[in-house]
């Protein structure tokens, strides 16, 4: 199953799980009781954190492929030059050293969000999926600046 694929079933559950919670609710909120009013609110709370989730997720996930067609238009993705084991898995030496040169070029110069783009990727490489998040999302909040200079931090 394709990342894509998965995110569209699991945002699929988790919208019927919401309208099983508001049902509940309903039904709690229905009884009159205070508790059962009270745990029926609660109810109500939890598909609303499930679709401000849902909707970060996909913004992150539009605002990282907008700044990949910039990066390939510009001819500045970065290429696949790790080694691979028979099996096909990364080779961790080879991931470490990738990143340990895109690292380098991101301090060099932290002003250009193609470098924390490159980062992010060779972050995800090497198997650390949450501060590849982190440098993607600041590789954005870069690109962001760049593209509205009169914005104020």
């Amino acid at each position: 199953m394709t990342s894509r694929t998965g995110f569209f079933v699991l945002s699929a559950v988790l919208l019927l799980v919401g309208l099983v919670c508001v049902g509940e609710g309903v039904q709690l909120v229905a009884t009159g009781k205070p508790l059962g009013i009270g745990i029926g609110l609660c109810a109500f709370v939890i598909p609303v954190i499930g679709v401000w989730f849902l909707v970060q997720t996909v913004r992150f996930g539009r605002a990282s492929e907008r700044l990949a067609r910039e990066l390939e238009a510009e001819g500045g993705l970065p290429v696949d030059e790790l080694k691979r084991t028979a099996g096909g898995r990364i080779d961790r030496p080879s991931a470490d050293a990738v990143f340990t040169r895109r690292k380098a070029e991101a301090e060099a110069d932290p002003t250009d969000w193609r470098n924390f783009f490159r980062l992010a990727v060779a972050y995800a490489d090497a198997g650390d999926v949450p501060r590849a998040r982190k440098a993607m999302q600041h590789a954005i909040k870069l690109h962001d600046r760049a593209a509205s200079p009169a914005a104020v931090d």
